[in-house]
C-alpha cells in the first residue's frame, strides 16, 4: 500500500497522534479536523467516517510493517532470521511509538469494523516470525505450534519496545534485542536455581 501525501498525510498523521494518546473510541473526526488543520468537508472526502479512517490507518501501518519484516528476514534462516526480526520491529517502534502504542491497544481487539482488514495484515507479519521459528525449532512446525509461538514472540517484543521507551528510553536497542533473545531462548529460566523439594511434616 503507497503511503498517503498531502492532506490524506495531514489527516492519517493527525489521527494516529491523537489516538495514541486518547485511544481510538476518545479521538472524535472533529478532534482529527482541527489537528490536521483541513476543514471537516475535506476530511470526510477523504475519509467517509472514523472506521474508514482509522481502518486505512492501521491498514497502512501494519501493512508497511509486514513488508520490513519480510525483507528484514530475507536470505536469513533460523536463530539468525529470528535475530533480524526482532531487531528491525524494535527499530519500527522506536521510529513510531504512536503506531506501535494502537497497535498494542487494538490488535486482539474483535469488535472493530477494521478486524478482518487487521487479521489479514497481522497474520502475514505473524507468518514471517511463524517461519523463523520452525527453522530454527523444528519441532514446533511438527507439533504445529509456530504461529503460536510467532505470536508470543511479536507481543513480547511488541510490548517491551513500549517498556523500552516509555520507563528506560537510555537503553540501547541492542540491549533492549538481546535482552528479549535471552529470555525466549530459555536463558532466564535455565538460570534458576531448581525448586527445593517441599518437606512434609
Amino acid at each position: 500500500m503507497p503511503r498517503a501525501t498531502g492532506t490524506k498525510r495531514a489527516i492519517l498523521d493527525a489521527a494516529l497522534q491523537l489516538a495514541a494518546t486518547r485511544g481510538i473510541t476518545g479521538t472524535t473526526m472533529d478532534d482529527v479536523a482541527e489537528l490536521a488543520g483541513v476543514a471537516k468537508g475535506s476530511l470526510y472526502y477523504n475519509f467517509s467516517s472514523k472506521d474508514n479512517l482509522f481502518e486505512a490507518l492501521l491498514q497502512e501501518g501494519v501493512g508497511a510493517l509486514a513488508d520490513t519484516l519480510g525483507e528484514a528476514a530475507a536470505g536469513l534462516n533460523g536463530r539468525a532470521a529470528l535475530e533480524a526480526l526482532i531487531t528491525v520491529l524494535l527499530d519500527r517502534i522506536e521510529a513510531n511509538a504512536g503506531l506501535a502504542k494502537l497497535m498494542a491497544a487494538e490488535i486482539f481487539r474483535t469488535d472493530r469494523a477494521w478486524q478482518k482488514t487487521l487479521f489479514a495484515l497481522r497474520h502475514d507479519a505473524l507468518a514471517v516470525f511463524a517461519e523463523a521459528i520452525a527453522e530454527a525449532k523444528p519441532a514446533t512446525a511438527a507439533a504445529g505450534t509456530s504461529g503460536l509461538m510467532a505470536s508470543s514472540v511479536f507481543g513480547a517484543v511488541l510490548m517491551a519496545g513500549l517498556e523500552w521507551l516509555v520507563f528506560e528510553p537510555e537503553r540501547h536497542r541492542d540491549e533492549v534485542s538481546a535482552a528479549i533473545l535471552e529470555s525466549l531462548s530459555g536463558g532466564l529460566l535455565a538460570s534458576l536455581a531448581p525448586p527445593r523439594p517441599r518437606t512434609v511434616t
